[in-house]
């Protein structure tokens, strides 16, 4: 496949309206041209905003072939979905976003696209001010000047800290919690040059939190993270103009009876869209099916937050300067046992949504690419198969793994 003109034929198209349909895509350079689909009535169907149009009304058969010109790819029958989009994952393939360097991003968006996700923005841990500046000033630096032929796009940074609760602070470091100060944000803002997207603050660990919250939310989208906060602490937060919860379930207290917590808040507020670690570790299958019948799909998005041993054999690694222990799927701190974000990848997380806890393909899909993409504010471009949009799309076979990957139009060689 070149990057003029390509076919991806023979194909299960995942589609706006979140079903699969058999047909093809066209593309054109790194974007998408057109979306043909066969319809019941077998006759082929142009896919637009306007709805379907008629361009073939014979009937062609079982396996119709496009009279398009240019290289075909033969999906052999496999779904065709969206690239997926990663909003929330630190490291992968020995390397971390926090390592503040280019070649880390290029490593980890080189793996990311490698296993189907084509759009990344990865997060930052609780360091020093100054760190996060040079680590906000690089990812800037790459994304202008960066090459991305192979690799997932930079769309954005999720800030996990440093303005979280040092109650629920995880595998973040203590020494460098700080409380919301919106001067310091700001300058988060102006270091990333507009990267970074989600802000993740306690409300309950800091005074100024409200006041905060309704400085910076036209400017960033602002999360609940690594939070201790009671119900009316997180509402109050949420309507003020908080509209993200990062990790759900994780970092927070439980859902209870009477103490419902963020995660009641969240559930009261519709706006909130709710990140979930579908790893097969952080969460028991019961509890996502649970989190996706109480928030709707059209509010969950599956994350990773892979940290550098992600796509990397057992061993010991760091994550935000702490030392960490991985088997199997577990990542944990040493000093203390907890859990150390995930070594799941995206298209993992999804396989796992789907095969343990019965979560719908269509849903799954939708969660990995579609609701990340809106929350991210790049759906004009990303996050759907549709005219007009990124020619990223991932082939997947019966068993869910990756069987083809078109990352700016073009098929990404192993």
């Amino acid at each position: 496949m070149d990057r003029m003109s390509s076919i991806i034929r023979n194909v299960k198209i995942f589609l706006p309206d979140r079903r699969f349909h058999r047909g093809a895509i066209v593309t054109k350079g790194d974007t998408i041209d057109r979306v043909y689909i066969q319809g019941e009535d077998d006759r082929r169907y142009e896919v637009s905003s306007g709805g379907l149009q008629i361009v073939d009304p014979t009937p062609g058969g079982e396996d119709f072939v496009l009279s398009e010109r240019g290289d075909a790819l033969d999906g052999q029958g496999a779904y065709a979905i969206p690239g997926l989009i990663d909003l929330h994952f630190h490291g992968c393939r020995g390397f971390d976003f926090c390592d503040d360097s280019i070649k880390a991003i290029e490593k980890m968006a080189e793996y990311e696209a490698s296993v189907g996700v084509t759009a990344i923005a990865p997060a930052t841990m609780t360091l020093p001010v100054p760190k996060l500046n040079s680590i906000l000033r690089t990812a800037a630096r790459y994304r202008k000047e960066g090459s991305v032929e192979g690799r997932a796009n930079l769309v954005g940074i999720n800030m996990e800290g440093p303005f979280i609760s040092p109650v629920k602070r995880g595998a973040q470091d203590a020494k460098y919690i700080i409380p919301c100060d919106t001067d310091i944000c700001s300058g988060f803002l102006d270091a990333s040059e507009g990267l970074v997207k989600f802000i993740g603050i306690a409300p309950e660990a800091s005074e100024n939190a409200i006041p905060f919250i309704r400085e910076m939310r036209d400017r960033v989208h602002v999360a609940l993270a690594h939070t201790n906060a009671d119900y009316q602490t997180a509402l109050a937060a949420f309507e003020a103009g908080a509209d993200h919860l990062v990790h759900m379930y994780n970092a927070m207290p439980p859902f209870a009876h009477r103490e419902p917590g963020v995660i009641g808040a969240a559930l009261d507020c519709p706006k909130v869209m709710c990140e979930i670690i579908c790893d097969g570790v952080h969460i028991h299958p019961s509890a996502i099916r649970a989190a996706f019948r109480m928030m709707g799909e059209e509010r969950m998005i599956l994350i990773s937050d892979s940290m550098r041993g992600c796509g990397m054999p057992d061993g010991r690694y760091t994550l935000g300067g702490q030392e960490v222990e991985v088997r199997g799927r577990r990542a944990t701190l040493v000093k203390d046992g907890s859990l150390a974000g995930s070594v799941t990848n995206l298209a993992d997380c999804l396989r796992v949504a789907v095969r343990e806890a019965g979560i719908p393909l269509e849903t799954a899909v939708s969660c990995a690419t579609r609701n990340p993409a809106k929350a991210l504010g790049i759906l004009d471009q990303y996050g759907t198969v549709e005219a007009g949009k990124k020619a990223d799309v991932v082939l997947l076979n019966r068993e869910l793994e990756v069987q083809s990957v078109i990352v700016h139009g073009k098929l990404r060689r192993s």
